[in-house]
């Protein structure tokens, strides 16, 4: 077993290294999607596994809450004003039938950089002749997320030209499926995710029937994700979410019991959190969720997460510190940094648990 207790440190210019991006799927690159490094922080303390691992490393009546939200192909080539390529991202679909969508420019290599948006009343042809009109922008993304209409329904559209969202630091364009969970629903309004909630995307049918098999509870909730921020790391804005009262009474009899609460994904918690009472009491509940996670407000829900490796400006790291603290966050992302992890949605993730008592251990872990 590797062991780093505590006194590493990040510095406070962090970076991470570009060849430490996940160009491909860990089924391209590997043998499967659970191909991953599973990094193990209790505290302090750092362990080092394989994905395949994360059974040995849970128990009995613990609760892994999952996003079924399904991935998009939320991206669509465009033209803007006076013929200029553009890539539009369909973001999120509003109650009154508009999309947030955010405008960005092709790179020639199939991604994309970043583009101003507007301005308002901006026309942008879309393929099959049909038109988007940007309206106004989304109060809190500093004018990168603009509400528009639409003449055409926008999920038989994505369906005939969408395709995934990516960013340059992966190689090329995969298939929707590279970008679906295992615990991806289709919504009967066509509303999904513009960006995968990739934190569970090593879990296979085969991993999911042997957790079950232990004793490991599966709760579902829903959360569509919108367009992060990729270069200004802006806070979430509001999202739709659904958490079912199944999930609710799963989850408050867990923790009655002695469970714990591991969220997949910050999605997960952010929707979790969305629908839990001061007392720590969840409560089925659905709607939009501004909620943003930080230490000074806490958790009350969540005992542990499950998540990819976020970047060093990225606003998830407010929550990953809610939940472990700073000093374990920055001992473990020292570790992931100095034993070469892969970041972003097709690298390799990071499980989060409480600190535990004296002779209660985890399984002895892989040295690799």
């Amino acid at each position: 077993m590797t062991t780093v207790e505590e006194g590493g440190s990040v510095p406070a210019a962090l970076r991470v290294p570009d060849e430490l991006s996940a160009r491909e799927p860990a089924e391209v690159r590997g043998s499967g999607r659970d191909d991953v490094r599973l990094l193990l922080s209790r505290g302090t303390r750092v362990t080092h596994h394989r994905f395949a691992d994360l059974p040995g490393q849970l128990r009995a009546g613990d609760v892994l809450v999952v996003n079924t939200s399904a991935t998009l192909p939320a991206a669509v080539t465009a033209r803007a004003g006076g013929g200029e390529a553009v890539v539009v991202h369909f973001s999120t679909r509003g109650e009154d039938g508009r999309w947030a969508v955010e405008l960005r420019r092709p790179d020639g290599a199939g991604s994309t950089g970043p583009r101003a948006g507007g301005p308002r009343g901006a026309v942008i042809r879309l393929p099959g002749g049909a038109r988007l009109v940007l309206e106004e922008p989304l109060a809190v993304s500093a004018d990168r997320l603009w509400w528009a209409s639409v003449s055409v329904a926008v999920p038989g559209l994505l369906a005939r030209y969408g395709r995934p969202i990516r960013y340059g630091y992966t190689a090329r364009d995969q298939s929707l499926a590279a970008y679906q969970t295992v615990f991806a629903l289709p919504s009967p309004d066509g509303s999904g995710s513009a960006e995968m909630p990739s934190a569970g995307r090593p879990f296979t049918a085969g991993l999911v029937a042997e957790l079950v098999s232990r004793g490991v509870q599966f709760a579902p909730l829903t959360l569509h994700t919108g367009v992060a921020s990729a270069e200004a790391h802006e806070p979430p804005y509001p999202e739709r979410f659904a958490v079912p009262a199944a999930t609710a009474r799963l989850v408050n009899a867990a923790r009655a019991g002695g469970g714990r609460i591991v969220a997949v994904g910050t999605t997960a918690v952010r929707a979790l959190e969305s629908a839990v009472d001061a007392d720590g009491v969840v409560r089925a509940a659905a709607g939009w969720t501004d909620l943003v996670i930080t230490p000074a407000r806490g958790v009350r829900a969540v005992d542990g997460l499950l998540t990819g490796l976020h970047e060093p400006e990225a606003s998830h790291l407010l929550m990953l510190e809610a939940i472990a603290g700073r000093a374990a966050l920055t001992c473990s992302y020292s570790e992931a940094l100095r034993r070469r992890y892969l970041w972003h949605e097709f690298g390799d993730v990071h499980l989060i648990l409480p600190e535990q008592a004296p002779g209660n251990g985890p399984v002895e872990a892989l040295t690799l």
